[in-house]
């Protein structure tokens, strides 16, 4: 052991000096979910937060469109996966895989972050990232942000300033963030979506 290994070491940072890059670069980030412990039905695993994704479509509101959630392999990296059918019918058009924030209903304050960080690995499709609060209380209210999803992992960050309110004139609260979603919305599609990891970011 060099020199400055052992002066780390009395200062308790040798985990640090001989950690990857990527994980020094995480440091002062919040870790949502990342699956790498998860088992068993996707439905049933808990994120860091303690909650469970699940699968949303429109036949809540009478719509046709059809999902699927699972876990899955992906060129070697462990994800939720996302498929199903986007479809225009009844009115309908949109499948999401949806987390809530607080076990208790509650909500998470999140204002000191910057925005939300995933890697995302998907078929070529645009996606939305929704965030709810406490002022989205009808269903179709939320704040939006785009992205596509190539076909191979990609690292995204979505700052909150980049997010839009829908069908709400309230401006979005970060402090009382309720759930964050993965949606195929808007048009006819097939949705393939894979999610490695979901974070905050300072």
């Amino acid at each position: 052991m060099n020199r400055l290994a052992r002066h780390a070491t009395r200062l308790g940072l040798l985990g640090l000096l001989m950690s990857p890059p990527s994980l020094q670069a995480s440091a002062g980030m919040l870790p949502i979910d990342d699956f790498a412990r998860s088992s068993g039905p996707a439905s049933q695993a808990l994120s860091n937060f303690g909650t469970s994704w699940r699968v949303v479509t429109d036949t809540v509101m009478g719509g046709a469109s059809s999902a699927g959630m699972d876990f899955t392999t992906l060129a070697e990296r462990r994800c939720l996966r996302l498929a199903g059918t986007v479809s225009l019918e009844n009115n309908g058009g949109f499948v999401q895989a949806s987390l809530d924030l607080a076990a208790d209903g509650g909500s998470f304050d999140a204002s000191q972050y910057a925005g939300i960080e995933l890697d995302v690995y998907g078929n070529g499709e645009s996606y939305n990232l929704h965030l709810r609060t406490a002022d989205t209380w009808i269903v179709w209210q939320s704040y939006r942000a785009s992205f596509q999803a190539p076909p191979g992992w990609r690292t995204l960050r979505l700052p909150f300033g980049g997010f839009e309110a829908y069908r709400t004139r309230a401006p979005l609260d970060l402090r009382q963030l309720k759930r964050i979603g993965l949606v195929a919305i808007g048009r006819e599609m097939q949705a393939d979506l894979c999610l490695g990891r979901i974070a905050f970011y300072r």
